[in-house]
């Protein structure tokens, strides 16, 4: 593997992706609404924007808002509530140096070109801190909402990505299911560097060859480390096989952090129950099995959200690379 320059393996998109992702390296960031909900679908969304310049400040790398269109009660999370793409511009305004995810923009629930200016307006706004996931959608329910057919979302997805890389050229022609560009349009703002960032979650309908051929990083569901890591060497053998270098992989994960430092952990939805001690070993072997970025969320956490942030601030922070 070559190096970019940069300190790292990864290539230096845009201002965002080289905070976040550094080769060999974890980072940490958080899901926003940065509070507890567990019994409600809906967050109250209270001081939202202070607890953003609040992870912001203690040097969390990233926060991270998901696209969720509809409160599909048998999905039972209604996210941030914001669209993401508005939610984007305004912290954008707010933030200075943290990177901004979405984690994801459901594609076939978006006319790409849509998504493509959106996310383009985000990065140049935000001095190119924006992170692009995309995901294919798993909740059935908001396709008919929308008049969109659920079984050929896959086939639909490749397109609308492919859309949106042309976007960023200037001057594209080129023509899909989703429309014909030619005779001298453009899209405006281009992204700052040139390029979006845009990081593939799951499987997202697609095969792993062609995850590999065209992300710029993998989104992973929660998994123990030992998993993570025969993944990871997939990931980076199919890699090679399409002729690409190294491309970041991260996930997220939902903690319940308690007071008593060495508590061992019990299992939550998607994530655990623990002690800080506990947390950081788990990181650590994250780290050890090649993910290059943890996205945490709070939503179950049963103490005071903003003493929690501060707590793995000073005392979980410090042993992972965090750059602001």
């Amino acid at each position: 593997m070559q190096s970019d320059g940069n300190g790292g393996d990864f290539s230096s998109i845009n201002r965002g992706y080289q905070s976040v992702f550094q080769y060999g390296q974890l980072s940490i960031g958080i899901v926003v609404p940065i509070e507890a909900y567990p019994q409600s679908a809906v967050p109250t969304m209270e001081r939202h924007c202070e607890r953003v310049l609040l992870v912001e400040s203690l040097g969390f790398s990233a926060v991270w808002l998901r696209d969720v269109p509809f409160n599909v009660p048998s999905f039972g999370d209604a996210g941030q509530l914001y669209d993401p793409f508005v939610y984007l511009g305004y912290l954008a305004g707010q933030t200075s140096d943290i990177a901004l995810g979405v984690a994801s923009a459901v594609l076939p629930l978006r006319h790409p070109a849509h998504v493509a200016k959106a996310a383009a307006s985000a990065d140049a706004l935000s001095g190119g801190r924006l992170l692009l996931g995309v995901a294919s959608g798993d909740r059935p329910d908001e396709y008919p909402a929308v008049r969109m057919d659920y079984d050929d979302r896959g086939k639909r997805y490749r397109e609308s990505f492919q859309y949106i890389r042309h976007m960023s050229d200037d001057r594209p022609v080129f023509e899909n299911a989703y429309g014909s560009v030619a005779r001298g349009l453009d899209m405006l703002p281009k992204p700052s560097s040139g390029k979006l960032p845009m990081l593939v979650t799951g499987g997202s309908q697609q095969t792993i060859d062609w995850i590999a051929e065209h992300a710029d990083g993998w989104m992973l569901y929660p998994r123990e480390p030992e998993v993570q890591k025969q993944i990871v060497t997939k990931w980076y053998e199919q890699l090679e096989c399409v002729g690409r270098g190294p491309q970041p992989v991260m996930q997220s994960l939902y903690i319940d952090l308690v007071s008593k430092g060495g508590e061992g952990a019990s299992a939550i939805h998607l994530g655990f129950r623990s002690g800080i001690e506990y947390l950081i070993d788990h990181l650590k072997k994250l780290e050890s099995s090649g993910v290059n970025h943890v996205a945490l969320n709070l939503r179950f956490n049963q103490r005071d959200v903003e003493e929690t942030v501060r707590q793995i601030a000073d005392e979980l922070l410090p042993h992972f690379r965090n750059s602001t």
